[in-house]
């Protein structure tokens, strides 16, 4: 069992818990969600589990029918950038992750939380658009395009920010979002983000110098998770259109 995981400490009813892994794989990590999905599900962590982390260089390809189509870059590109594509089974369409982005997978019950799959996604865009307030930077949503996004990144269409793709197995979420800091954005002209044709930006793209730290980010993130969640449990347990 990997060490993280097996310490992470019990006794989390209330609150959700977190798991910092710094820089991981991909595929490390999807086999952490999977293993922390299963303790949600056996009622370990009520209140569900949030694993923060960095990815080396990585393309992800997801469900979308025409997803694949939306790689760019060559077989040789890619080998000379060092990024890794690899194929998952979470919604949307293709992605990349790389150092200086971070990656959160909410491994969240959404029956203890009243949530259908729609809130649950309106509920991860608002908590990267409170996190994003924190640090004087104003996110948007975008009418059909999921994530998060802001003006006047140097663009005249609004930039994204924050992609958003996950995966519900037996009502309790995996995979997640991936809010770019301070992100090489030149790794998105390897692709065609999610497959929309727009502009991609960062916290250090708009705010220079006053770029917050990862580990700031991190704990405001966590704070914003535990300050969102509690506001959608049921006021009785019945009342879940889930259950």
């Amino acid at each position: 069992m990997n060490t993280a995981i097996a310490n992470l400490s019990k006794g989390h009813n209330a609150t959700i818990a977190t798991l910092d892994v710094g820089i991981m794989g991909y595929l490390a990590a999807w086999d952490m969600q999977l293993a922390l999905h299963q303790r949600v599900l056996s009622g370990e962590f009520p209140a569900g589990i949030l694993i923060l982390v960095e990815h080396p260089p990585t393309i992800t390809i997801g469900r979308h029918p025409d997803a694949r189509r939306h790689l760019l870059a060559s077989p040789a590109t890619l080998s000379a950038r060092h990024v890794e594509v690899l194929e998952t089974d979470r919604g949307g369409d293709i992605t990349f992750h790389g150092p200086g982005q971070l990656v959160v997978y909410p491994i969240i019950p959404l029956n203890t939380y009243n949530l259908k799959l729609h809130d649950y996604m309106r509920l991860l865009e608002q908590v990267v658009i409170e996190v994003l307030a924190r640090f004087s930077v104003t996110g948007l949503r975008s009418p059909g395009a999921t994530g998060v996004w802001v003006a006047g990144a140097g663009t005249s269409a609004p930039a994204k920010i924050c992609a958003m793709g996950i995966k519900l197995r037996r009502w309790v979420s995996l995979h997640g979002l991936a809010l770019n800091i301070t992100t090489d954005l030149s790794f998105f002209d390897l692709i065609n983000p999610c497959g929309l044709g727009r502009p991609v930006t960062s916290l250090t793209v708009l705010l220079g110098r006053h770029t917050p730290t990862m580990a700031q980010v991190k704990m405001a993130v966590v704070d914003q998770f535990r300050t969102a969640l509690p506001n959608n449990l049921p006021r009785h347990k019945e009342s879940s259109p889930l259950s």
